[in-house]
């Protein structure tokens, strides 16, 4: 595993475990499909306080950044994907 997941892996590690089941799962699923853009909205969700990053993924609020809320949409869809 390169630096730059094992750094990313880390910072998806929350302290909600729902947060940390969709983003550690997203990243082994998910994440490398991303383009250039969407990997760094992915980083820019990482900063998020919990309670926002939750309700973005939970579908209760929706990012105003359009690369954060289609890379909201994938996190979802690879959650209800079969594995």
């Amino acid at each position: 595993m390169s630096a730059d997941t094992e750094r990313l892996r880390w910072r998806c590690r929350r302290g909600l475990l729902e947060l940390d089941l969709l983003l550690e799962g997203f990243l082994a699923r998910g994440h490398g499909q991303l383009d250039p853009d969407e990997a760094a909205a992915f980083e820019a969700l990482l900063t998020l306080p919990d309670p926002q990053l939750l309700r973005y993924l939970l579908g209760q609020d929706t990012p105003k950044d359009q690369g954060q809320a289609r890379v909201i949409a994938r996190i979802r869809h690879t959650a209800h994907a079969p594995s």
